[in-house]
């Protein structure tokens, strides 16, 4: 990084650093909170992300059983965080991994693509039930970072450590020649103690403020020698449950950063070069805004055919079990028999089948292959209303 470059010392200080056994700069970000200028613009940015995730909030609060509806959206997040670092799953094939998972005799290969995306939906779920006895600290950080490289690319780069060398960030070409290299461990190890300072103590700015200045920090750190912007983006989302702003992780940036690539890495490169952090909070804010909102229609839409299926089913004289099978869809829309049979608690393979293929003839779930053995159904509508 040319030192000509950081034109504004008001984030922070270069200080030299060794990165493949070359001399460079380090960027060495001050310690937060950072200070921001509180404009007329930034005010309304303010307020409409507190007014969209308030609503998301509020509309979670009314659905009897929200958490069914939390499986599809934390999978959506997992493939959409991961894609951001080039691996290209679909939901189905992620829903189909984790089908085959629980079937005897068809594990998957192991350390392939969808097997990264799992990864990030069991750190999202390890992350969320640690936090009824652990704080978002350094700890649940590491640990986050070790359940999202095991077992695949990146189980070399020390899972669940921080780095004990120099690493660097390649930046996009048209953004500015060269890397970033993010502090030396010394001042990364005070960096960190500093951030975990922060998460755990309040200050005058509100928390959605907080956040977007904890995810500018978070990747300035650059903690780990792999895995930083998928730890990153999972810290959004634990911080609000974590601080009450949603009783559960229905709102993810990853499609609004994926969405505005090249936005994201020019405002988070600008808060640091040039002291643009008012800036980069206001991108933020927008982002949270609009994906609050895109949740909520999501949400609704979930509902509503929820509540249609089963309206439905209910006017047919359909036993309780076609009604809990369509619950389950809305928590995992690619199922098999076995699974259902394992999930309605029956004790017999032909009542599993026998509601699989009730739903089957209603429209409601369709076949995904011929198979004999292991055949996957799929709840076509709930998936498209997860992508669309």
């Amino acid at each position: 990084m040319e030192p000509s470059r950081f034109r504004n010392q008001a984030m922070g200080r270069l200080v030299p650093a060794i990165a493949d056994g070359r001399t460079c700069w380090g960027f060495v970000p001050n310690a937060l909170p950072h200070s921001i200028v509180y404009s007329p613009h930034l005010g309304t940015a303010i307020s409409d992300a507190t007014i969209a995730v308030g609503q998301l909030a509020g509309l979670a609060a009314q659905i009897p059983n929200p958490h069914l509806l939390l499986g599809p959206f934390i999978r959506r997040e997992a493939v959409l965080s991961s894609r951001i670092e080039g691996t290209r799953t679909s939901i189905e094939e992620l829903y189909a991994y984790e089908a085959q998972l629980s079937f005897p005799g068809m594990e998957p290969e192991q350390g392939t693509d969808p097997q990264e995306v799992f990864n990030y939906v069991r750190a999202l779920e390890h992350g969320l039930k640690r936090l009824d006895t652990l704080p978002c600290s350094l700890r649940l950080i590491r640990e986050l970072h070790s359940n999202l490289l095991r077992g695949v690319r990146g189980r070399d780069r020390d899972p669940g450590n921080f780095r004990r060398q120099q690493n660097w960030i390649p930046l996009p070409e048209n953004l500015v020649d060269g890397n970033y290299v993010p502090p030396p461990v010394p001042e990364m190890e005070v960096a960190l103690s500093e951030f975990e300072r922060y998460l755990h103590e309040e200050d005058v700015h509100c928390k959605l403020v907080r956040i977007a200045m904890l995810h500018y920090q978070f990747e300035c750190i650059h903690p780990f020698l792999d895995g930083n912007g998928r730890v990153g983006r999972l810290l959004i989302s634990l911080l609000l449950v974590h601080w009450g702003l949603l009783p559960l992780p229905l709102l993810y940036l990853s499609a609004f950063f994926e969405a505005n690539r090249m936005e994201y890495y020019s405002r988070l490169w600008a808060a640091s070069s040039r002291g643009e952090i008012t800036e980069w909070v206001e991108f933020f804010l927008r982002g949270v805004a609009e994906q609050a909102l895109d949740a909520a229609n999501r949400v609704r839409a979930l509902q509503a055919l929820q509540i249609s299926w089963k309206a439905r089913l209910t006017s047919q004289r359909a036993p309780s079990t076609a009604l809990q099978l369509v619950d389950i869809l809305f928590e995992s829309p690619v199922i098999t028999i076995p699974e259902a049979m394992r999930r309605l608690e029956l004790n017999s393979y032909h009542s599993a089948r026998r509601q699989v293929e009730r739903l089957v003839e209603e429209g409601i779930l369709k076949p995904v292959d011929d198979r004999s053995y292991g055949k996957l159904f799929l709840a076509e509508k709930v998936m498209t209303t997860i992508q669309a």
